[in-house]
């Protein structure tokens, strides 16, 4: 029989090195030096003053040291992944020489000392630190930290439904090898999810008795833990060798953004997968339920990736994220998103700019009829029958009137931060008399309080007008013609409601209404015909409007960060493209003529000179 098994084992050893085996990556960070240091010079930022004074207090933190040993202007990437049977991570990071790799880690991390030696393997080099799994591998440009973070499996979760007779693992990259490397049997590991597979790699079974030690259970544990870690040290180096032995060639990825100046993916139903395992474990032990929560490649079955790009430019400093949807997730989100908004609500903008605003519009009524869907994409179970989930969304859809519950919100939504004012207030405040019984008082002190509105549509011919009767009824709300003030809003200067027709507004003022005129509603407009979310802060005038009564050190600080940048920016756009619907992020600076990077680090200076 063990014949049998080294046969099997090694026609799939010979089976995964002659194919090609597509990259598993769950997650890829690119910092794209090359891209990076066209706009700002490396030298310009480790020799910034505010860093020095620091390295002067802090020696260690010399940052500069580094580009004694890394290609700062080259790419450097943080890959990995945690779905295969043995998850990992790597940083690659080009490099200047050999020997200035060997130099650091025997004058900075010990090496040749007490804390292990560097083995030399001709061309490349290993260093592994005691106690640590983490190994540095070099040679002659590239360094690579690399770790399989595969861990011993907890008693707690040992249940019957989770043993396994193998446990095979596959870790290829985009390199010129790829290597399938043996893995324990013992203990067992948690399965891996049947869209991750890879080639099954048979081993032999054990002993009958190969892992049965005398002692208490605490002294078994110890030397299972042990025989785990010499294991996947084993796979490690075989891992490395194969990384090295002929070359080593930079991993890339396809979802990385190269113009981005550090551009990073992260695949969602990976990560949900791993998330999912936290609540799957106690489930299956209490009752089994675990058995009725979504599968863990349904996750994937909405979301298939998300890109965060960070972009360092001379007037701005932006993150634009992108959510890649399934083609069928996609053409409901596009449905969402885009949404003919309701101009009425433009009746009710203010004239001139706020201090900040959010408009968001999206179409409730599309929401509410493609729900029956999205939940049978996530609940594809094998303990649940097609017919049962079908007849659940029915029951939903039967339930619930997508046209009718639409109505009470469309998907208008708007918000505006316009000012602040001084209010006298009455205010209770208790204290003790000279028996020491409790003593309230009351008496009027001034407030600051934000001028506000949030703007919304809805139109339902009768919901929003019976909604408020029914606040007067119970003495919630004070009509006075159009306007309902809401009771027990004076801290607030009398919060009211008005309903004109199907828009509805919240406010504490009605100074701002600009019935549809003005510069910055003739903007906004613009900016809502192409985007489905659109916002900004005003910084400089907030920062001015808010700290009026603010100490001197602390308002000498706000003014600083106001005279340096000037808003923060928020968009999403209507139309998904290549089923992928972007979110922009963005610091807008008022100067132009330096990195925003080194105007930070001006700004951090300025602001800790004294």
């Amino acid at each position: 029989m063990k014949h049998f098994y080294t046969l099997i084992f090694l026609f799939a050893t010979y089976f995964s090195f002659g194919q090609t085996v597509p990259e598993k990556y769950d997650y890829f960070v690119q910092f794209n030096g090359s891209q990076l240091s066209k706009k700002v010079s490396v030298d310009e930022v480790l020799n910034h003053p505010i860093l020095t004074k620091y390295i002067s207090k802090k020696p260690d933190f010399d940052l500069r040291k580094y580009a004694d040993i890394i290609k700062l202007n080259e790419k450097v990437t943080i890959h990995g992944n945690f779905l295969d049977s043995v998850p990992f991570y790597q940083v690659t990071i080009p490099v200047k020489s050999k020997e200035a790799v060997r130099k650091y880690l025997i004058e900075k991390q010990g090496a040749n000392g007490t804390n292990s030696s560097i083995e030399d393997f001709g061309k490349y080099e290993v260093y592994t630190p005691n106690g640590v799994k983490r190994s540095f591998v070099w040679n002659d440009n590239y360094l690579v930290v690399i770790e399989l973070t595969k861990r011993l499996p907890s008693k707690f979760y040992d249940v019957a439904e989770t043993s396994v007779a193998t446990d095979s693992v596959s870790i290829s990259e985009p390199y010129e090898e790829t290597t399938v490397i043996e893995a324990p049997v013992y203990p067992p590991a948690i399965p891996v999810p049947a869209e991750r597979s890879t080639d099954s790699i048979i081993l032999e079974e054990p002993a009958e008795n190969d892992y049965l030690y005398d002692g208490n259970p605490y002294e078994e544990y110890t030397v299972e833990q042990a025989e785990f870690d010499k294991k996947l040290a084993e796979r490690q180096r075989e891992i490395i060798k194969a990384l090295f032995e002929n070359g080593f060639t930079a991993p890339i990825s396809p979802k990385i953004n190269v113009a981005a100046d550090i551009s990073s993916w992260v695949n969602y139903g990976g990560m949900m997968s791993s998330l999912y395992s936290m609540y799957n474990y106690p489930l299956s032990l209490f009752g089994g339920y675990d058995k009725y929560l979504p599968m863990q490649n349904n996750f994937g079955n909405f979301i298939k990736g998300i890109n965060l790009d960070f972009y360092f430019d001379n007037d701005n400093a932006r993150i634009e994220e992108e959510v890649e949807y399934s083609p069928e997730i996609a053409n409901v989100v596009s449905k969402i998103s885009n949404r003919k908004i309701n101009k009425n609500i433009f009746n009710y903008f203010p004239a001139q700019k706020p201090l900040g605003y959010i408009s968001y519009h999206g179409n409730t009524k599309a929401a509410l009829e493609n729900f029956p869907l999205l939940m049978t994409e996530l609940f594809q179970n094998p303990k649940f029958a097609k017919e049962d989930i079908t007849l659940i969304t029915d029951l939903i859809s039967t339930i619930v009137d997508e046209e009718a519950t639409a109505k009470l919100f469309d998907g208008d939504l708007s918000a505006f931060l316009y000012d602040v004012k001084e209010v006298e207030v009455m205010t209770k405040k208790y204290g003790y008399d000279e028996n020491y019984e409790e003593k309230i008082t009351e008496e009027k002190v001034k407030k600051e309080i934000p001028l506000f509105s949030v703007i919304f549509t809805s139109t339902h011919p009768t919901f929003g007008d019976k909604l408020l009767q029914l606040g007067v009824r119970k003495k919630v709300l004070v009509q006075n013609g159009n306007f309902y003030t809401i009771v027990g809003t004076q801290e607030y200067d009398n919060i009211f409601i008005l309903k004109d027709k199907d828009v509805v507004i919240v406010a504490n003022t009605k100074e701002y209404f600009g019935a549809g005129n003005g510069s910055f509603t003739k903007d906004t407009k613009k900016d809502l015909s192409k985007n489905y979310i659109s916002g900004k802060l005003n910084i400089a005038q907030t920062v001015k409007t808010f700290g009026k009564n603010a100490k001197d050190s602390e308002l000498d600080r706000m003014t600083k960060i106001s005279s340096q940048f000037s808003d923060i920016a928020i968009e999403s756009p209507k139309k998904l493209i290549d089923n992928k619907l972007k979110f922009v992020f963005k610091l807008n600076s008022f100067k132009s003529d330096k990195n925003i990077i080194l105007q930070t680090l001006d700004m951090a200076a300025e602001m800790t000179s004294k």
